[in-house]
Formats: C-alpha cells, sequence, structure tokens
C-alpha cells in the first residue's frame, strides 16, 4: 500500500501545534514590512539559515524574535488562516491550537489582540472548511508562577473561546511543580489541562505533570520510556501523548529519526499521536512528520490508520464529533483500498 498517499487523504486531528510557530519566513519579513518592525534578517534564505538549533532555547531565542511581527489583530489572523488552509488540504479536520498570550502581552499586545485574531480565523474555518477547533492557552514555564496567574486572569474572561490550559517554552531546570497552584486555580475555574513534559525534562517531570498538575495529555513526554512503570501506567489510563518527530530531530532530542519512540509507544498500547509543533521551524507539518517518521521507523497501514484515530479519541472534540470523524477515518480507508 502507497504510505505517503494514504496518509495524504487520512481525515485526522493536529492536538500539538502552536499557532506562534507556523510563521513562515516570508510572512515573517511582509509583516515586519507593514509593521515597521526591524528583523535580524532581510532574506528568506537568511531566516531559513538561523533554522540550525543546537536545544530548545536556541529556536526559543528565534521564535521569540520572530513573534515579535505580531502586532494587530489581522495578523494573528492571518496566521492562523494560513495554517488552517493548508492543514486543511493535508485532511486535518479538527485542531486543537495552543497559543503564547504572556509572550505578547510582555510586549505590549493585548490579551484579547491576540485572541481576537485566531478566533476569528477559527470560526471561519468551521464555517468555510467544516474544521472544529479548541484553543489551548499555554503558560511559559520560563516566567514565574505569578505571570502565570496574571494570564489565567485574563482567560477565565474568554471561557467561550479558550477550552484549556498548557505549559510550555524551556524546561530543564523548570519542573512541572513550579505551576502546581495555577494548573489547580484553572482546573478549577473549568478548564481542562495539559502540559509539555518530558522534551528536555525527565520521566519524573511527566508523572509530575499527571498528578500535579492534572493534566488530560501529556505533551511530547519521550523521556517517559525511560521509567517501564510510568509507562505501564500510562496505558493503563490510556494518557494521551502529542508527539512531534521532526521537531525533537531539529531540537536534538535524538540524533536520528530512525530513534523516534512512536512505533515503541504503539506497540505498547499507548494512545500515541504525530504532530507538527512548530512546523514553520521544524521542518514540515503534520502530514511530512507522518510520512518522514513512517519511513524512518517502519511504520505499516495499520499503524498510520491507528495514529489518525488516536487523534481523534485524545481530542477534546464531543464524543458526537469524535464518532463522525472516526467514520470518516473508516470510509476513506475503505476508498483508498478499494
Amino acid at each position: 500500500m502507497d504510505l505517503h498517499g494514504l496518509i495524504d487523504v487520512l481525515p485526522k486531528a493536529e492536538l500539538h501545534l502552536h499557532i506562534e510557530g507556523t510563521l513562515e519566513p516570508a510572512m515573517m519579513l511582509a509583516l515586519a514590512k507593514r509593521n515597521g518592525v526591524t528583523l535580524a534578517y532581510d532574506t528568506v534564505e537568511e531566516i531559513a539559515a538561523a533554522y540550525d538549533f543546537s536545544n530548545l532555547q536556541d529556536f526559543l531565542d528565534l521564535y521569540y524574535q520572530g513573534m515579535s511581527v505580531l502586532i494587530h489583530e489581522r495578523d494573528f489572523y492571518e496566521l492562523t488562516m494560513a495554517y488552517l488552509e493548508k492543514v486543511h488540504g493535508q485532511g486535518v479536520r479538527h485542531v486543537e491550537i495552543f497559543f503564547d498570550p504572556q509572550a505578547h502581552m510582555e510586549r505590549g499586545i493585548t490579551f484579547e489582540t491576540a485572541l481576537g485574531g485566531i478566533t476569528s480565523a477559527l470560526e471561519e474555518a468551521g464555517r468555510s472548511m467544516e474544521m472544529t477547533s479548541k484553543l489551548i492557552m499555554c503558560f511559559l514555564r520560563h516566567l514565574d508562577e505569578d505571570d502565570a496567574f496574571k494570564a489565567l486572569e485574563c482567560a477565565c474572561k474568554h471561557k467561550d473561546h479558550i477550552y484549556a490550559v498548557g505549559l510550555d517554552s524551556s524546561e530543564a531546570g523548570r519542573p512541572p511543580e513550579l505551576f502546581s497552584r495555577v494548573f489547580k486555580a484553572a482546573r478549577d475555574a473549568g478548564f481542562k489541562a495539559v502540559a509539555h513534559a518530558g522534551e528536555e525534562g525527565p520521566a519524573a517531570y511527566v508523572e509530575t505533570a499527571m498528578d500535579d498538575l492534572g493534566v488530560s495529555r501529556v505533551d511530547h513526554g519521550n523521556r517517559a520510556f525511560e521509567d517501564s512503570a510510568l509507562i505501564a501506567r500510562m496505558v493503563r489510563e490510556q494518557m494521551p501523548l502529542t508527539m512531534c518527530p521532526l521537531s525533537n530531530l531539529r531540537l536534538k532530542g535524538i540524533s536520528d529519526l530512525g530513534l523516534h519512540p512512536i512505533k515503541k509507544a504503539l506497540d505498547a498500547g499507548l494512545l500515541a499521536t504525530v504532530n507538527s509543533d512548530d512546523p514553520s521551524y521544524f521542518g514540515g507539518y503534520v502530514n511530512e512528520n507522518y510520512k518522514a517518521v513512517a519511513d524512518a521507523v517502519g511504520l505499516d497501514a495499520g499503524d498510520i490508520i491507528k495514529l489518525a484515530k488516536n487523534s481523534v479519541v485524545a481530542s477534546f472534540v464531543d464524543d458526537g464529533r469524535k464518532q463522525e470523524l472516526l467514520d470518516k477515518i473508516d470510509g476513506q480507508v475503505a476508498k483508498f483500498a478499494s
């Protein structure tokens, strides 16, 4: 079976996507010009050359610089719509998008400016592309918990648009328990919780995210495989993992894509999914991640179909929509095989 062709046509959900990480070099330059922002780069080629990261912090330094061109609601709308149009063409029918309001607020952009642009695009995609979506507000772990509480206060005014909270940015030396209080407050306010854990940090961070933060999903989680008891627990609880193969490769979390644990996760019975993380920076959107890791670790058609179904099962969408998407996957598989 043509696995790449199957990946192209399969309906799927994307659950680990930072909208600021979809900022393509050409759009970065165009917005910089429109908004009068001076960048350290003058051409698409110069920006692309800077995408040679040694670790997560190298990437974050460029990520925050690129973000500086996002100033007006229109900018956030155009950024989000460009992503949605791109992945709709890759079969994505449901998205759960992260955004980082603290990074915008600390440079003078209001919470509502970012939120307004993003949600306008999500609502338009719902109408014009029949894509469903959830929005996840991430706390930046390199900032302190008091700052996170300020972001939560803003989010509580917009519960109609924000479904969950997350935790991202520099993981090393910033264990999940530093944010236990704000996550409890968020859960008490009715938000679901997810968190990046076990990307650079140890397996213990994954367990702490589950126990202290009360997450419904673990983002990345690669290093959980260093603790067999933890993996057994995650299988037992069907704790979803949103894995990002090309991101792990580009940030040197793995030295070769053939070492990615996605096949190990599927074989163990984990509710693992494939996602793109920050596709502009890491060399591929969701289907490029599926194809690259499938080729590298030897996934078969059953694995690909399982990953697509896992992405739906692990999502926050209601049961009716889940069944609708699972039926669409089965229908597309039957059509592809005939």
